[in-house]
């Protein structure tokens, strides 16, 4: 086995280790199958997730940008305040069936990596490669670009109350922001995720201070907003699958504990225990933080607004309004921040398949984070960031995440019948997660007729992923240059250049 150690004293201590132990030593962590345990003081992932975090990662990756940019576009796109709240609600039942399939999946298949892992398992090595090619060229960069660019419209809101807020000036603090996230994920995972904890505190905060004043609205009787509440322009079958992509994007994010198992304890107990406490928190706090801006806000002025919360803060609180763009930027930073923890180990397993260059297997050799995985998606994210707007990346987006959504737990239903006797700790009934994959894959349809060119360009982008896979993947007479590059890319040395203590050990 040949080892490239940046670390001399890693490799004097490489050298010594018995033959049997480097599986370990290069940071491979065990497969569901194996029943050899991670050593002690090797470079590895380590269970560092517990219930609580867990929790915080659900939690604290959904409510983000979502529930704060989201009311402006279901609302236009169904056309009634009353047809709004009705998405609002479908979509939270749909998300929590989409939960507990992954609940289910997470139980029976103990590894790492989320969707990818999933399609793998059920349906082979060339959509799962499709699948994280769609998610690094598309899916990710586009995710965190729109959660970052509401994170930096909110920061600087206190400062500019009284007029427009320079673009230039949110997508460099958004900038700032986003390397912020990679440097927190690059630097500890037990950091990552105490940090992840409190700024879940802080957005459930967020919520209640929209929440609580809502309630004593209606308590006063203000109910205006909602009479005739289906009164308005009808939903049309353009505008509704438009509706639906943004509410499932407000609740996305109850998937990414699955992208961490490997890390997670006791997962066949707090993998499902997390996935329903969060996914129920999420759904009343959502559906109430809607009907509480209609108390205050009518469906005219929240289509107007750019800062529905601010607005609805505004109107009730006073000076005390400042707190809230505040309270909605940490919400904003980690979701990003949970995006990237979770995303990261997608592309950590997926380079330990072999469908994504070595390095982005390797771990740090100290501070055990995948440091390759996660800079990876920086320059990605930037390039997004700075073309395209909002909206635009949030439909760019929604058609790979959802069809492969739809394609995992599809593969649910046939992993039921292709391996009947894998052990399946949660189960649920079979109609969950045939209605479920078959929303996501109407949705899917009706955008294509809908908004075919966003649609479109996403679908050519995804198709894509074909070809590639055959020339990085299959193709096994490959010139020697070409698998050079694809083994070492020119970006290792300023990996190596950027923190000594980089392990170098691919995991192979």
């Amino acid at each position: 086995m040949e080892v490239d150690v940046a670390d001399p004293r890693l490799a004097k201590e490489i050298a010594s280790m018995p033959k049997d132990n480097l599986g370990q030593a290069n940071g491979r962590l065990p497969s569901m199958d194996s029943e050899q345990p991670a050593q002690e003081g090797k470079v590895v992932l380590k269970k560092k997730v517990t219930l609580l975090r867990g929790i915080s990662i659900i939690i604290g990756t959904i409510i983000g940008a979502g529930i704060f940019i989201s009311p402006k576009g279901i609302l236009k796109n169904t056309g009634s305040v009353g047809m709004s709240l009705t998405v609002w609600t479908v979509c939270g039942i749909l998300s929590l069936f989409g939960a507990l399939c992954y609940a289910e999946l997470g139980t029976c298949i103990k590894k790492s990596g989320g969707h990818y892992t999933y399609i793998l398992e059920a349906f082979g090595p060339l959509p799962a490669f499709v699948r994280v090619w769609v998610e690094l060229l598309i899916i990710r960069p586009a995710a965190t670009a729109v959660i970052s660019l509401a994170f930096g419209r909110y920061i600087l809101e206190p400062f500019f109350m009284q007029c427009e807020i320079p673009e230039l000036a949110i997508k460099l603090i958004t900038a700032v922001g986003i390397t912020l996230v990679m440097v927190l994920n690059s630097t500890s995972v037990s950091w990552s995720a105490r940090i992840q904890i409190f700024l879940t505190f802080c957005k459930l905060v967020a919520i209640l201070i929209i929440i609580v004043p809502g309630v004593i609205q209606l308590i006063r009787g203000e109910t205006q907003h909602f009479k005739n509440a289906f009164a308005g322009n009808d939903a049309s079958v353009m505008g509704l699958p438009l509706a639906f992509y943004s509410g499932m994007y407000a609740y996305s994010g109850w998937f990414y504990l699955n992208f961490v198992t490997e890390e997670v304890e006791n997962p066949e107990k707090n993998i499902p225990l997390a996935i329903c406490i969060s996914m129920i928190i999420v759904t009343v706090g959502y559906v109430l933080t809607n009907v509480a801006y209609f108390t205050t806000i009518s469906a005219g002025e929240l289509l107007l607004s750019k800062a529905v919360a601010v607005t609805f803060a505004e109107r009730l609180m006073g000076n005390f309004s400042l707190a809230v763009p505040v309270f909605v930027a940490l919400s904003c930073f980690g979701s990003m921040n949970g995006g990237i923890f979770a995303v990261s180990r997608m592309f950590f397993v997926a380079s330990r398949e072999g469908h994504l260059p070595e390095i982005l297997s390797m771990i740090h050799v100290r501070k055990h984070t995948p440091l390759p995985a996660v800079i990876v998606l920086h320059p990605l994210t930037m390039i997004m960031l700075f073309t395209g707007d909002l909206y635009s990346l949030l439909n760019f987006l929604s058609f790979a995440r959802w069809l492969f959504i739809g394609l995992v737990v599809a593969g649910l239903i046939y992993l039921r019948y292709k391996r009947p006797d894998m052990p399946r700790p949660f189960k649920v009934p079979l109609f969950i997660p045939a209605l479920f994959s078959f929303t996501c894959l109407f949705m899917v349809a009706l955008s294509l007729y809908s908004d075919p060119v966003n649609t479109g360009i996403g679908f050519a982008i995804t198709l894509t992923g074909v070809p590639a896979y055959y020339l990085f993947i299959v193709w096994d007479k490959k010139p020697k240059w070409f698998r050079n590059l694809l083994g070492k890319p020119w970006w290792t040395p300023l990996l190596h250049a950027a923190s000594r203590n980089f392990s170098g050990l691919p995991v192979s």
